[in-house]
């Protein structure tokens, strides 16, 4: 029988099962929950659209989408989000799915801090960014059925969630700071990191070898 949160159901197959099983076992609590409430939150924005993501993608695409903070897919020091979407790609080819969905997979978390465009894009890239949006800066919040929304909290709660999730961000990238380059992140960095500077994009332009 699956499991329903609020109205809102979790697929009930063997990959959601072990995704739910890696990332309890392989991240804190506070990502375990940050992922499924961003989860719950993608399909409240789902039908909110009036789009049918693909409950076992999308889902997928929540639990993986901040694994790159914790749990390193490789040894190349890359953004977190590229390890996390690398992670969760290899994570469904080896269990069969097509090269289609994996890679829908790979960059609804690729993108899922890329401001702008993830909502342009598929359901189940658009709507695991604005569960995280939702989540993290409290998007539509106002509007969320104070029911559901309770429900949901009282699975998954909160608890000092503004705070854990800027130290979990610092975390996981103080030591590969130049990733952040570009990137929401940085501005993490530059807060809590005493002497981080990061490099602007005019400071880029104005530093290439190309003469003026």
């Amino acid at each position: 029988m699956s499991e329903v949160i609020a109205g809102l159901e979790i697929p009930e197959t063997a990959t959601v099962a072990e995704a739910t099983r890696h990332i309890r076992e392989t991240t804190r609590p506070l990502i375990y929950h940050h992922s499924r409430r961003v989860y719950l939150f993608g399909l409240i924005h789902a039908r909110r659209l009036g789009v049918t993501p693909d409950p076992e993608l999308l889902y997928v695409s929540a639990m993986f989408h901040d694994s790159g903070l914790l749990t390193p897919f490789s040894d190349i020091e890359q953004r977190f989000e590229v390890d996390g979407a690398d992670h969760a790609r290899r994570f469904l080819l080896d269990r069969g799915f097509s090269t289609t969905a994996a890679e829908t997979v790979w960059t609804a978390i690729a993108l899922h801090t890329t401001p702008g465009v993830p909502d342009r894009m598929g359901p189940e890239i658009a709507t695991t960014y604005l569960g995280v949006l939702t989540d993290v800066l409290g998007l539509g919040l106002d509007g969320l059925d104070q029911d559901q929304l309770a429900e949901i909290l009282a699975v998954h709660p909160r608890g000092d969630f503004k705070n854990e999730f800027l130290r979990a961000h610092v975390d996981g990238l103080k030591n590969r700071p130049e990733t952040t380059g570009g990137t929401v992140n940085s501005d993490i960095l530059q807060h809590f990191i005493p002497g981080f500077q990061r490099v602007t994009t005019v400071e880029r332009i104005l530093g290439s070898p190309w003469p003026n």
